[in-house]
C-alpha cells in the first residue's frame, strides 16, 4: 500500500492534502481543522480571520503588476463527510484518514477520504503559499459545516469579502465548469411508537454491501437504498409471518444515499420456518433488480437475543406503510439541461430512537416550488400516517449565467490549454455558491475541480492526473482574471 501521497505532482497540492487528511474533520466537528488552517496562515505571513461562524478567511495582496485585476473569491469546506465501511475501526474525531495511491487514483482505507473538499482546499493553501504564481488580490473563504447544514454559507455576512469572482472548489468532474445547483430542504418526520411486551423468537436481519453515494450527484444512477429495501423487506414479514418490528437503524447522514439498515424483528416459533423462507425469496428478488449496479449487496438473517418490547401489530404496519408510502429517488428530470435531475429526494435515516421512529430526507430541486410541492406530498403521507414532520434548512439553488464574464474567460483558457471546449453543466446538488450569491449578488461565479468518484462513501477516490489538469486550469484562471 504505496501512501506516499506528498510525492505525487502537483507536489504542493499534494503536500497540502495529505496535511489534511492528518486532521480530523467531520462536519460540526471542525474546531482541529480550523485550528490547523489558522496556523498554516500565520506560518506563512497571510492574513487571517475566524468569522463568529467559523468560516476561516486569508487574504494575499495583488502580485506585482496585477493589482488592476478583480479580485478573487476561492472557496472550498472544511469538513469532511465521516462514512466508513461496518468492519472498519476508525474514530472520525481523533484517527488521520488513512489515504493511499491505488494505481491512478488516490482512495482511503476503508473510509471517506475527504477529497471532497480537501483537493479545493488545498488548492488555496497552494495558491496563497506560491511566491511564483501571477494573479490579482485574492481572498480565499474556508466554510465550516458545508456538508449537513451549509452553516458556514447561511452565516456569512455582507461586506466581509472585497472580490468580485468566486471560484468555488467543490465540483468533482475535471473538464467540467458549473454554473447553477440545486437548493435543498431537509425533511424530519417522526412517528409515536406502540410497544408490548416481545414473546416468541428474535432474528436480527443486516442489509449491507450497497454503494450508497451522494444523494445528489448519484441519485441518478438507480442504487438501492437500505431504507427503502429494508423496509420492503419488513413490510413482507409483517404481513406473510405476523413479524413485530423491535429495533430498526437505517443509514447515518442526511446527504448520503444509505448503504445499510440493521433490524430486530420477533416472531411466534411457529412462523420460523416462514421468516427463512421469506427472506431467502426477497433477496433473490431484490438482488436479481439490483444486480447490474449492486453486485456487492448482502443480506443476512440470524437468530438474536430476545428484546424485552417490541412494536405492536398494528404499529408495524403504520410504520412500514409510512415508509413504504414516502417517495425516494429521482421525481423529475430538468426540461432545459438534458440528462439533469431536476427534482429528487433521499430517505436518509430511518430509525428507532426511544418511543419514536424517526425518518429523515434531504429534498433537492432546481426549482423551488417544485420543492415545496414534493414537500406536500410527504405531509400528506405523514397525515394519513399520523405523524408529524418539520420542513428546515431550505436553501436556494443557482441559476445559470450563460453571459458570465469569468465563464467567457475560463473557457477560453480551458480550450487553450488542452485543447478543447469543457463542458459547461449544472449539478443536482447543494453548492454554497446558491446561498453565498444571495448576500453577494455582485459575484460572478463558476465552480470546477478534480475528478472524484463515490463521494459520501468509502469508495471515495480522487484521480490523480486530474489534480495536475485542475491545478494548472486555476492557475491560468488567475493570470488571466479580467480587469476591473
Amino acid at each position: 500500500m504505496d501512501k506516499n501521497i506528498s510525492a505525487l505532482k502537483p507536489q504542493n497540492v499534494w503536500t497540502n492534502f495529505y496535511a489534511l487528511t492528518q486532521q480530523p474533520r467531520p462536519s460540526k466537528h471542525e474546531e482541529k481543522v480550523r485550528a490547523f488552517l489558522v496556523d498554516y496562515a500565520k506560518k506563512h505571513n497571510i492574513d487571517v480571520t475566524v468569522d463568529k461562524t467559523g468560516n476561516v478567511i486569508m487574504r494575499k495582496p495583488a502580485t506585482p503588476g496585477m493589482e488592476n485585476r478583480k479580485g478573487v473569491i476561492l472557496q472550498a469546506h472544511m469538513d469532511m463527510v465521516p462514512q466508513k465501511n461496518a468492519d472498519k475501526q476508525h474514530d472520525f474525531l481523533t484517527d488521520p484518514i488513512e489515504a493511499y495511491i491505488d494505481g491512478e487514483w488516490v482512495t482511503a482505507n476503508g473510509t471517506t477520504l475527504g477529497a471532497d473538499n480537501g483537493m479545493g482546499v488545498a488548492a488555496a493553501m497552494s495558491v496563497l503559499e506560491s511566491d511564483s504564481l501571477k494573479h490579482g488580490p485574492v481572498e480565499v473563504l474556508i466554510t465550516t459545516d458545508e456538508e449537513t447544514g451549509m452553516t458556514g454559507a447561511f452565516g456569512l455576512e455582507a461586506g466581509v469579502l472585497k472580490g468580485d469572482i468566486l471560484l468555488n472548489l467543490d465540483s468533482e468532474t475535471e473538464g467540467e465548469l458549473y454554473v447553477g445547483c440545486a437548493g435543498g430542504l431537509d425533511a424530519t418526520i417522526a412517528l409515536g411508537l406502540d410497544f408490548e411486551a416481545a414473546q416468541g423468537v428474535a432474528y436480527k436481519l443486516s442489509l449491507t454491501g450497497l454503494k450508497g453515494g451522494h444523494s445528489g450527484m448519484d441519485i441518478i444512477l438507480g442504487r438501492g437504498n437500505a431504507n427503502k429495501l429494508m423496509n420492503r423487506l419488513l413490510l413482507r414479514l409483517a404481513k406473510k409471518a405476523d413479524a413485530r418490528l423491535a429495533c430498526l437503524d437505517g443509514g447515518s447522514l442526511r446527504n448520503a444515499i444509505p448503504r445499510e439498515s440493521f433490524a430486530v424483528i420477533t416472531v411466534s416459533a411457529s412462523k420460523e420456518a416462514d421468516v427463512k423462507a421469506i427472506v431467502d425469496e426477497f433477496f433473490a428478488e431484490t438482488k436479481a433488480e439490483l444486480s447490474a449496479v449492486e453486485p456487492d449487496y448482502a443480506l443476512k438473517c440470524e437468530k438474536t437475543d430476545m428484546p424485552k418490547e417490541a412494536l405492536t401489530a398494528a404499529c408495524t404496519a403504520r410504520l412500514c406503510n409510512l415508509v413504504y408510502g414516502i417517495p425516494d429517488g429521482v421525481m423529475r428530470m430538468s426540461d432545459s439541461m438534458p440528462g439533469l435531475v431536476e427534482t429528487s429526494t433521499n430517505m436518509a435515516i430511518v430509525k428507532i430512537a426511544g418511543k419514536k421512529a424517526e425518518i429523515m430526507c434531504l429534498l433537492r430541486s432546481s426549482v423551488d416550488t417544485a420543492k415545496y410541492d414534493l414537500a406536500a406530498q410527504m405531509q400528506a403521507v405523514v397525515d394519513l400516517a399520523g405523524a408529524q414532520a418539520e420542513f428546515t434548512g431550505a436553501y436556494p439553488g443557482w441559476k445559470p449565467n450563460m453571459d458570465s464574464p469569468i465563464l467567457h474567460t475560463m473557457r477560453e483558457g480551458y480550450k487553450k490549454l488542452f485543447g478543447k471546449e469543457p463542458a459547461v453543466m449544472a449539478i443536482h446538488a447543494g453548492l454554497e455558491c446558491g446561498l453565498m450569491g444571495g448576500v453577494y449578488k455582485n459575484w460572478d461565479m463558476i465552480s470546477f475541480g478534480p475528478t472524484i468518484k463515490h463521494p459520501h462513501s468509502p469508495d471515495e477516490k480522487v484521480n490523480i492526473a486530474s489534480v495536475q489538469k485542475f491545478w494548472d486550469y486555476l492557475v491560468d484562471t488567475l493570470e488571466n482574471i479580467p480587469t476591473k
